[in-house]
């Protein structure tokens, strides 16, 4: 089965503590899948509020996440804080991959890592447009390298 591998860049530009609370955790009494994303959600509004914007004012566009791809690396629990840190990616005409990362704050192990698809969008007409040129700007000292990268033997599938 393949699987996916994300590279992650040798520098993030942007890094951000979230602390897990209960709510955070399953059955298991370890981080829940659905809610890493949550996690990696509110990094990237912090990111964006780096920026001075907001997920839905950007240069008076908004953004959509078009899609993500995320690996596990290892269980988190309760009380730990984890840093986040991110990457833009891909800059195209319409939008960007953010590249992220998460380890436990005091022993630096890694808990995932993934990217997102952003791309930049006109809630009035419900159309996607171009990426504001003040924003692309403003990406160049968040730049990285491109983060998706297949393993041996694998196909990239795009539908």
């Amino acid at each position: 089965m393949a699987r996916i591998q994300i590279r992650l860049p040798s520098h993030f530009a942007f890094s951000t503590d979230i602390t897990l609370y209960q709510s955070h955790l399953n059955y298991g009494g370890h981080l829940d899948n659905a809610l890493l994303l949550t996690l990696v959600s509110e990094a990237r509004v912090r990111f964006f509020k780096s920026l001075g914007y907001t997920e839905l004012d950007v240069e008076g566009v908004g953004i959509l996440v078009s899609d993500a791809a995320l690996q596990y690396r290892s269980e988190a629990f309760h009380g730990e804080v984890m840093v986040v840190r991110m990457a833009a990616t891909d800059l195209g005409r319409k939008g960007f991959d953010m590249v992220w990362s998460m380890n436990e704050r005091s022993t630096q192990r890694e808990v995932a890592r993934g990217k997102t698809g952003i791309v930049f969008f006109d809630y009035k007409s419900h159309k996607v447009v171009l990426m504001p040129a003040a924003f692309r700007d403003k990406l160049a000292g968040f730049h990285a390298p491109s983060a998706l990268e297949l393993g041996e033997d694998q196909a990239l599938v795009v539908i």
